[in-house]
């Protein structure tokens, strides 16, 4: 039973896949720094907020300290503490201004990295991943079938160029229906290289094709 391959077995191919992943892998890890370097510039935009925030905390804490204190003074206490008062519950405003101002930073900061990251990995990966799979897929279909050398030849009269087909011999086509093994196993040959898959070894000589 052969095993899933990922990559093919002629040097040519296998190294043309490796370099395509590799790209993949290096476009996907650009863009995702990219989206982490925006995500971080975005988000300095928060610094104000953080600071309107500490202000306002800052100001509604002073207040209430003063408040507390002036609300001892006897008859007049609760008159004094009312500006206190009001004065703290402008800190409050100024503390919710910097929290909203820093969820919105946050929000922003967040999908905006998002959208940067996955927009063109996505588009990378529709572009690669349907090739890889389909290869994958063909790869193990063909070497399940692999000492069918006619079938192999017979989709390299269909699928490959003519120039490829005149290297095998004048005649190819009269080659497979007169049944010449010479050229109906060079035809085979041309339809594997394709796919990137060695040539078929007789069962005889080898139980298990690597």
């Amino acid at each position: 039973m052969f095993r899933m391959r990922l990559y093919a077995q002629t040097p040519l191919h296998r190294v043309r896949q490796q370099l395509g992943d590799l790209t993949l892998l290096a476009w996907c890890v650009a863009w995702i720094l990219i989206a982490s370097f925006l995500h971080g510039l975005v988000s300095a935009l928060a610094g104000p907020g953080r600071l309107l925030e500490d202000a306002g905390r800052g100001l509604t804490d002073s207040m209430n300290e003063v408040s507390a204190v002036v609300g001892d003074v006897p008859v007049a206490g609760d008159a004094l503490q009312a500006p206190f008062d009001l004065v703290g519950g402008v800190g409050d405003g100024l503390r919710e201004a910097g929290q909203t101002q820093q969820d919105v930073v946050a929000t922003l900061a967040f999908w905006l990295a998002l959208v940067i990251a996955v927009l063109p990995i996505g588009w990378a990966a529709f572009r690669w991943l349907p090739t890889r799979v389909r290869w994958i897929r063909e790869a193990a279909a063909a070497r399940r079938m692999i000492y069918d050398v006619e079938l192999f030849a017979l989709r390299a009269l269909i699928h490959r160029p003519l120039r490829e087909l005149a290297s095998v011999g004048p005649a190819p086509a009269a080659a497979l229906r007169s049944g010449d093994s010479t050229q109906i196993l060079a035809l085979a040959q041309l339809e594997l290289a394709a796919l990137g898959l060695r040539p078929p070894v007789p069962p005889e000589r080898s139980t298990r094709l690597t």
